[in-house]
């Protein structure tokens, strides 16, 4: 009897203990959730209004003028007069259409700003890039002494005044410049460098005889012949790409030098006690190692070139170097056509964007999949 009742009441016990159980794992009230609902609500509009500051500078001097340039870029206007009243005339994508399709000088001149600015992408980004990698490398030796004067010496024309270095280029490679006189003095005559247009492929084809172009490069290709496309540099750009491969080195140079410095130096030794020598090491080991660095390098030094304009602005209005930058400069503010210097200046941050994707896909990005 009194066994049975005792088992009654440790199973009553039992079910009371499930039940408290049951009570401690139930779901919070709702008016606690409400407050977590407002809670999350405050911290969002607080997100907001410490961003708000940062963002209405971009919104005002980012995002409008950027509004106001494609607008004026479908209108027709001097420059003169509000481009909102009278002065001027809406006329939708005809600019666009004056530089890509319509036969004329306008298209004729952007065609060679084209020209002009691939191939001195095609030489300032290999070149600055190979010898920025190669000091940085060189100032990477811990055995080199007076590593600081030298970091300071390679990085100096990188802080100097672009115009200063651009007027001290010019007066070396002027007709009775510096460089010529040197020349000079092996026996050389020196062309007028900055005034100079050939084209340095044209120049190589001609001493080997051949003058004029062939039956298939006269044909034309967006207002240029391929004779024309395929002339290279001019000398006068040669001129600013050995100036702007000496002034930009330096920057990427500090790049390198700071992904060199991240490599695990237990990585290396490693590498040496497999019996790899120092160009295999340099090959197999650094330069994976440094790709994330070397897109980076890459990626700036491809938008640098294509925007390049205060020294194509010095040395004049040369048809020979003119580039799309100073040519939207040109239109705009020289020949009073701000419309089409605007539609220049989009044209040439579309070919950016797409240069700079297809770079992209062809190299990565740099980051681990």
């Amino acid at each position: 009897m009194t066994s049975s009742v005792g088992s009654t009441t440790g199973t009553v016990g039992t079910g009371e203990l499930a039940g408290t159980l049951e009570a401690t794992a139930a779901p919070p009230p709702r008016r606690r959730r409400g407050r977590g609902s407002a809670l999350r609500r405050q911290e969002r509009w607080a997100g907001w209004l410490f961003v708000l500051p940062g963002l209405a500078v971009l919104i005002i001097f980012l995002v409008v003028p950027i509004g106001l340039a494609f607008y004026v870029s479908l209108t027709r206007w001097d420059g003169l007069s509000s481009p909102f009243g009278g002065g001027a005339r809406f006329i939708g994508f005809d600019n666009y259409k004056s530089l890509l399709t319509v036969d004329n000088l306008t298209r004729q001149n952007f065609a060679t700003s084209i020209r002009n600015n691939f191939y001195f992408v095609l030489f300032v980004v290999p070149l600055q890039s190979a010898l920025a990698l190669f000091l940085a490398v060189l100032l990477n030796n811990k055995f080199l002494r007076g590593r600081s004067y030298f970091r300071t010496a390679f990085f100096f024309p990188s802080v100097t005044s672009s115009i200063a270095t651009t007027l001290v280029f010019l007066f070396l490679f002027s007709g009775g410049g510096a460089v010529n006189q040197l020349l000079g003095y092996v026996g050389l005559h020196g062309p007028n460098w900055t005034a100079d247009s050939r084209g340095v492929f044209h120049q190589a084809l001609g001493a080997v005889g051949v003058d004029s172009p062939p039956g298939w490069a006269q044909h034309e290709f967006f207002n240029l012949s391929w004779w024309d496309w395929l002339s290279g540099p001019s000398v006068a750009m040669i001129v600013i790409i050995t100036l702007v491969v000496w002034t930009t080195s330096g920057t990427f140079m500090l790049m390198f030098l700071a992904g060199l410095q991240n490599i695990n130096e237990e990585v290396l030794e490693a590498s040496e006690v497999d019996g790899a020598g120092p160009w295999q090491r340099f090959r197999l080991v650094t330069l994976p190692m440094l790709r994330p660095t070397l897109i980076l390098v890459l990626t700036l030094g491809l938008i640098s070139t294509w925007q390049v304009f205060d020294q194509i602005y010095l040395t004049g209005n040369n048809p020979a170097t003119i580039t799309p930058a100073y040519l939207s400069y040109n239109q705009s503010f020289q020949n009073s056509a701000f419309g089409i210097g605007a539609a220049i200046a989009f044209l040439l941050f579309a070919l950016i964007i797409v240069l700079a994707a297809l770079q992209r896909r062809l190299i990565g990005t740099g980051e681990d999949d």
